[in-house]
């Protein structure tokens, strides 16, 4: 494989109906190939434009939806039905809407299905050993103005955990502070690794993630932790652009 492909889009709503258009193209290309594909989601602002452009170019496509899996990179430990939850989100964004089947819908735990973060983080992991292809055909992943990624921050423990599919991330420096996140291990099993970025407040953690000539290390930029077996695409808009 070769190194990361950069798209630069105009603004965020260009980059969103891009990224899904390419998606669901992706998933009739596997589908066609005989794969049941699965794919990783993320949240925040940019994959809620994502999902809901999903949502409305679906019915032009040939996805069945039937035939795709849903899983998360990472998810916030609160109740089901709080907002900052990533899962109800894209729910309200595009899975109900698309008619991905509730078996099919893999979501983290939240306060209501285990005891504590390091229990829920357990019970994903083995759920993921369970019923987990492998590898995500694509994996979505945000990247925050610290360059983080999933739950992994910058300096924190997790980014060193091994030999683990998903990790319990406690005082987390963005709220909530209890959150379960994917490992790199488990990210890095992924034949497209595509990362959705939006905001000049980025712009400075996409350059540095991009620095070629002088690559960050992980516990600096998280997002250099993950690549793509296929393609490592990140998708940028131009104000995210803006300091390449």
């Amino acid at each position: 494989m070769t190194g990361p492909r950069v798209e630069v889009h105009e603004d965020a709503g260009t980059l969103a109906t891009s990224v899904a258009g390419e998606l669901l193209s992706r998933l009739v290309d596997a589908q066609e190939r005989g794969r049941v594909p699965h794919i990783g989601l993320t949240g925040g602002g940019i994959a809620d434009a994502v999902h809901r452009e999903i949502a409305r170019l679906s019915p032009a496509s040939d996805v069945d939806w039937s035939r795709v899996v849903v899983w998360w990179g990472d998810e916030r430990f609160v109740a089901p039905d709080d907002p900052e939850r990533n899962a109800l989100a894209a729910r309200a964004a595009f899975l109900d809407a698309v008619g991905v089947p509730d078996e099919n819908v893999h979501e983290m735990p939240s306060t209501a299905t285990a005891d504590d973060v390091g229990t829920a983080a357990a019970a994903y992991a083995a759920e993921v050993r369970a019923a987990g292809s492998g590898e995500f055909e694509v994996l979505m992943l945000g990247m925050g103005p610290d360059g983080h990624i999933a739950s992994l921050f910058p300096g924190h423990p997790a980014l060193d955990v091994a030999d683990a599919v998903a990790v319990a991330v406690t005082e987390s420096p963005k709220p909530p502070p209890e959150r379960i996140s994917l490992t790199f291990e488990a990210l890095d099993r992924s034949r497209a690794v595509w990362f959705l970025v939006s905001g000049e407040g980025k712009a400075a953690a996409v350059a540095r993630a991009l620095d070629e000539a002088h690559p960050p290390d992980v516990h600096e930029i998280p997002a250099v932790g993950v690549t793509g077996s296929e393609e490592t695409i990140w998708f940028l808009d131009r104000a995210a652009a803006s300091r390449l």
